[in-house]
């Protein structure tokens, strides 16, 4: 059973394929299902329609333009939990349950679904994707002194605690902008395994040399850009 004011933020580029997938797992009582349509060229839109979806259009191509998007129109909800989840089923939508548990039943802040302490499909992360985790998860443990063992996209975090943190990343660094600020603002933290297998489709991030490039330089950006603030 999903508590009340459960809302589901789902930035989609390109998702026609596997996006009513997606909705179609996430379990019964989320109060609202919010897929933002992040400048797609195929029919991401009118399939996450069709399936139920709330849909926002993002021109402006970035995943944190699309969260962002999303957060703007939950405001107006008034939403206890934001869940974030990606659009290409590499996550268990099912496992939605889980990841919100711990805000619920030990009163935590902010859940990360760890690839790293569920089970991996072979092939469904990149050696790099691998090698990123692990480099940037070490700095923040460094830096703050916060253990993270994933930077995974499948979290949950309380609407008042997100609000708290004033995001402001537009593209790759999202994930880690919100980690950080998560351990910078002490928030109540958990990770909690999450399933993960290979994405419908090719990843516009490590599927790409160029994306592969960017993420890891923004995600480093945003690590040493905070260790370095006395903010």
């Amino acid at each position: 059973m999903v508590p009340e004011g459960v809302f589901v933020i789902i930035p989609a580029f390109n998702e026609a394929l596997s996006i009513d997938k997606v909705i179609a797992e996430i379990p019964k009582g989320v109060q609202e299902i919010i897929v933002i349509n992040n400048n797609s060229r195929d029919e991401t839109s009118a399939v996450a329609k069709k399936a139920g979806a709330t849909v926002l259009d993002e021109p402006r191509q970035g995943y944190g333009y699309a969260c962002l998007k999303g957060m703007e129109y939950a405001a107006t909800k008034s939403p206890q939990t934001i869940v974030f989840l990606d659009a290409d089923y590499s996550d268990y939508p099912a496992e939605l349950s889980q990841v919100i548990a711990p805000i619920y039943e030990q009163n935590k802040d902010m859940v990360i679904g760890s690839r790293v302490l569920g089970q991996k499909e072979s092939g469904s992360m990149t050696p790099q994707q691998v090698f990123g985790n692990w480099l940037a998860t070490r700095l923040i443990k460094l830096f703050f002194g916060v253990h993270y063992t994933d930077l995974g996209p499948f979290r949950a975090i309380r609407w008042d605690a997100l609000q708290k943190l004033k995001m402001e990343d537009k593209t790759y660094g999202w994930t880690v902008e919100m980690q950080l600020k998560a351990a910078r603002h002490k928030l109540k933290i958990t990770e909690v395994p999450v399933n993960y297998k290979k994405r419908i489709g090719q990843s516009k991030v490590s599927g790409t040399v160029k994306g592969t490039v960017l993420a890891g330089y923004k995600i480093l950006l945003w690590i040493f850009k905070y260790a370095l603030s006395s903010k």
